[in-house]
């Protein structure tokens, strides 16, 4: 799609030289995010420096009809921040800016561009911590993260991302400014417009700026990894941790497939000397020691956990952490795996799974499935590798249908079909499953209110 020549006339009369950019590199990468099966083709990149570059060029581009596509981390799964049509790809990597904590309001403010590692590392210096953390942190952008309400390893213990964050800078596709909320904890002034920025995916404006909240950093933390024998013992020890003498952290499963994929990729393995089928991180906060001592017997004692480690320091620590956090990588690392990130209530899992596996048994012979997850908060994360005799292309057909049948699985069984990486490009035919059509006519009602050109992250949710 080839760009109107007044607004790349007026593009290089009234923004800097270095803001936009035409290499073909640059557009390769930054017109795509960790989602696989999308080509990028967009025309051209702009990289704002401020609040008011970005509504300048949202005005200039809407008054042109050019379309835009939001760009931060781009570690989204599900083709959000791809720009694959000619549009001209916004990226908020130079506003990355961080104001000065403040220890009495436990906020900071920042730019939508700050990794969200360098918030965790500004704000643990006055010993506070904004709890949205992830495999991905060490690239992924507060504001993406905001755009997708962005979930992770700790929800189960401080909720999502829409928790953590009191005001928002938004600009919308005319380039108008809004400040929603500041740093206020109390607003109860009508309709919370910041909440629909939240979790929007980029299609109702462009996050430029947020005022986040804070806590404490945790007190003394373990992290235990325990072998167990299947996914019902996974969820029985799940309800002995609820239960247990500490305030549970995180709650992390991944099944041997995983863990021979990241042993064949980064040469790592559970730290066990007999293998098992399905393995549990559990990272609790202020145990209690000689209370603990009796809660990991009673485990062994009962048959809970078949074993078990516990770390002795942050070294041991990261490489129990790493088992789970690698997975992701190793996976893509080691085959082509078609990802689809799901919840389901708790309660739900155990005959979701045995659902799925009868499903892929009868319909899906040979194809391997990769099951990890959040699953103290419902987040399962499928991923059905390709087998070596099927071709990429056949295997991608083939996994579109899959969709269809898992999805109606998860609507049986009272889930949703994205859990934290959003709707996108690679979802949207199957937000039904999810969604009402009543709540659909809504969304769209939002758009067309707040985009009526349809100009912002087109194609993308709806």
């Amino acid at each position: 799609m080839a760009l109107p020549t007044a607004f790349t006339a007026a593009l290089a009369a009234e923004f800097p030289e270095d803001f936009a950019s035409t290499d073909a590199g640059e557009l390769a990468t930054y017109g795509k995010d960790w989602t696989k099966v999308f080509t990028p083709a967009p025309s051209l990149l702009v990289r704002p420096r401020s609040t008011t570059e970005v509504a300048r060029f949202l005005s200039l581009a809407s008054a042109h009809g050019v379309q835009v596509v939001p760009s931060g981390g781009r570690t989204g799964l599900s083709g959000g921040a791809v720009a694959q049509h000619g549009e001209v790809v916004l990226s908020l990597e130079r506003m990355r800016a961080m104001g000065p904590v403040d220890p009495l309001a436990l906020t900071v403010h920042v730019e939508a561009g700050a990794i969200t590692e360098a918030v965790h590392h500004h704000c643990a210096k006055e010993g506070l911590f904004w709890p949205v953390d992830f495999a991905s942190k060490g690239s992924s952008q507060v504001g993406g993260n905001i755009a997708t309400n962005a979930g992770g390893v700790r929800v189960i213990r401080y909720g999502l991302t829409r928790q953590w964050v009191l005001g928002l800078t938004v600009v919308t596709m005319a380039g108008e400014v809004l400040e929603l909320n500041g740093a206020l904890e109390k607003n109860n002034t009508g309709v919370d417009l910041r909440q629909l920025f939240i979790g929007s995916e980029g299609i109702l404006g462009v996050i430029t700026e947020a005022t986040l909240k804070l806590t404490r950093l945790p007190e003394k933390v373990d992290v235990f990894l325990f072998a167990v024998t299947d996914l019902q013992a996974v969820l029985t020890l799940f309800e002995e941790a609820r239960k247990g003498p500490f305030t549970v952290m995180a709650y992390e499963f991944f099944t041997d497939k995983c863990s021979r994929r990241l042993e064949s990729h980064r040469k790592i393995r559970p730290p066990f000397e007999q293998p098992s089928s399905h393995y549990v991180l559990l990272e609790v906060e202020a145990a209690k020691p000689g209370a603990l001592d009796g809660w990991l017997g009673s485990l062994f004692e009962r048959g809970l956990v078949t074993d078990g480690t516990l770390a002795a320091d942050s070294d041991q620590a990261k490489f129990l952490w790493s088992l789970r956090e690698g997975i992701s990588e190793s996976l893509s690392a080691t085959g082509l795996p078609h990802k689809n990130d799901i919840s389901l209530p708790v309660s739900g899992l155990k005959p979701f799974c045995d659902a799925l596996e009868a499903l892929l048994a009868k319909d899906y012979a040979g194809w391997e499935l990769c099951l990890f997850g959040h699953i103290g908060d419902g987040n399962l994360h499928v991923n059905i590798m390709k087998p070596d005799a099927l071709d990429r292309a056949a295997f991608l057909e083939r996994t579109h249908a899959c969709d269809a049948a898992v999805f109606s699985l998860v609507k049986a069984h009272h889930g949703s079909i994205s859990a934290e990486h959003g709707i996108g490009l690679l979802k949207k035919d199957f937000l039904g499953y999810s969604r009402t059509p009543l709540e659909v006519a809504m969304m769209r009602q939002l758009k067309a209110s707040l985009d009526p050109k349809g100009l912002l992250n087109p194609g993308k949710v709806l």
